[in-house]
């Protein structure tokens, strides 16, 4: 029995070593698996890929395909990129926070983190209410400078959303931007100076504009004492504009006198460094004749220049080729765009994918833009909530149900905004671009501080174009999708 059990043992190690051994041939170290060279994102008009991440490495033999070809010029360079991003509006916060905890986390860090999301890198809030807002206020309503104080709505609602996305992106910048100063500082006009207690339209009371300056002052430091350091303030949402629900009328006249008298020394003063935007409005300057080249003519007069960064802009009325020409009036100052809706008005998914990443992406960085910013970033299926007098046939960036405040419709704007802070991160610098070129391709180039190009391209035909990129380094290819946008972001 002893002799027996020897042999069975030795069998069985036999067996054991004979498993091993073949484990090891079948099994082999794998090696991990290499990381693609260029990370690209693509959308396409037809839903059939949204935001989709394709892994694309670089071209192995020398390039060929000169013909089709675009060739970085990274010796050229323009403006710098300071992010994009949307509006997060009373009627924004409201929503999202009608969401799970879970399910709003989820959605802000697909959209704000900048490397696992999107990266949003910029919002606009208002000073205030807006028209998507749950009230009419002010930070001040009762008279008397020294009555200022953050609104309770705010505090509730506006807070507690900016404070989950700087906890996912502490670098997003903040806009600031009144849609009406406080009532008992209006006027019906500069002639007769009679009170004009409406939140819509009326005029700043030139007595006031120190105590106004005070407001922008103490709003700024109120903020910043909650932790939220703002960055820039346009002195008057659409100052051309009487009609919004929150309103004023504010010409460039008026707000040349505030800045010079007022808001630049108050700043200065108080040592504030957020940065003084000004116009916040259409193109077309709505068409008031004394009004065409608002920030111009703001720049002319030195003493209110010299407190001014730059001038932003919207989309409702105008060319984007405004930029332009204010760029060569000024070079010297900066150029923003920090407003474009969408809505019920003409809205399909494909044509404002096309429209607005030609017009409002690719095109306003391309015409010295740092900023896109769009409008609402959620509302519900039913454009709310909202003011009347205001939008009521908008749609967010992004639209949530009423029915379990869980289900999302990403609108257009949600993926425009997304290409464009995928490829391109803050402080970035626009390069030049040669080589192939062809009818409904677009397309904006940048360098990016952590060494990496980033590059967005729209294809605006019906057919797939296929292109080669090189950067005088490496170079790779890729069919672009008939009616897509693509981004793209790779090492030097």
């Amino acid at each position: 029995m002893q002799k027996n059990k020897i042999v069975n043992l030795a069998v069985f190690i036999m067996v054991i070593s004979l498993n091993s051994c073949k484990a090891e041939v079948i099994n082999p170290p794998v090696d991990p698996p290499k990381t693609a060279d260029v990370e690209m994102n693509v959308t396409t008009a037809n839903k059939s890929m949204l935001f989709t991440s394709i892994p694309l490495n670089f071209n192995t033999k020398p390039n060929m395909a000169i013909e089709s070809t675009i060739y970085l010029n990274p010796a050229e360079k323009f403006q710098s990129i300071d992010g994009f991003g949307a509006a997060i509006t009373g009627s924004s916060c409201y929503n999202l926070l009608k969401m799970k905890q879970a399910d709003r986390t989820k959605l802000l860090k697909e959209t704000f983190d900048p490397v696992s999301g999107m990266g949003y890198s910029y919002i606009r809030i208002s000073i205030g209410c807006s028209d998507f807002s749950l009230d009419e206020y002010t930070c001040c309503d009762q008279p008397g400078i020294e009555n200022f104080a953050i609104h309770e709505l705010d505090k509730r609602d506006l807070f507690p959303i900016l404070k989950e996305i700087q906890a996912i992106n502490p670098g997003v910048k903040i806009l600031a931007s009144p849609w009406t100063p406080p009532r008992w500082m209006k006027v019906n006009n500069l002639t007769e100076r009679k009170p004009f207690n409406s939140w819509t339209s009326g005029q700043l009371n030139p007595i006031y504009y120190q105590d106004y300056a005070t407001y922008f002052v103490k709003f700024i430091q109120a903020m910043a004492s909650e932790g939220f350091v703002i960055d820039a303030i346009t002195i008057q949402n659409e100052p051309l504009n009487r009609g919004n629900s929150a309103s004023l009328f504010m010409s460039w006249q008026e707000q040349a006198a505030f800045v010079k008298n007022a808001l630049g020394p108050k700043f200065a003063a108080a040592g504030i460094t957020t940065k003084i935007w000004v116009f916040d409005h259409n193109y077309n300057y709505d068409n008031i004749a004394d009004q065409v080249g608002y920030p111009v003519k703001m720049y002319a007069d030195p003493e209110v220049a010299k407190y001014i960064d730059g001038a932003a802009y919207h989309a409702y009325g105008g060319d984007k080729s405004e930029l332009l020409n204010v760029h060569n009036a000024f070079p010297n100052k900066n150029l923003y765009f920090t407003e474009m809706s969408i809505g019920s008005w003409n809205y399909s998914f494909d044509g404002d994918l096309m429209w607005s990443m030609r017009e409002i992406g690719i095109g306003t960085l391309n015409n010295y833009g740092k900023v896109v910013i769009v409008w609402n970033f959620m509302l519900d299926e039913n454009g709310a909530p909202n003011r009347p007098g205001g939008c009521t046939t908008c749609y967010g960036a992004v639209d949530i149900s009423t029915k379990d405040y869980a289900t999302l419709d990403r609108k257009s704007h949600f993926y425009m905004i997304g290409h464009l802070s995928k490829a391109i991160s803050p402080n970035a610098i626009r390069i030049g671009t040669k080589g192939f070129t062809t009818s409904g391709l677009y397309l904006t180039a940048v360098e990016n501080t952590d060494g990496t190009y980033g590059l967005v391209l729209q294809n605006d035909t019906q057919a797939a174009i296929k292109v080669t990129i090189d950067d005088n380094t490496h170079s790779f290819t890729y069919n672009i999708p008939a009616k897509s946008l693509v981004s793209a972001r790779w090492k030097k």
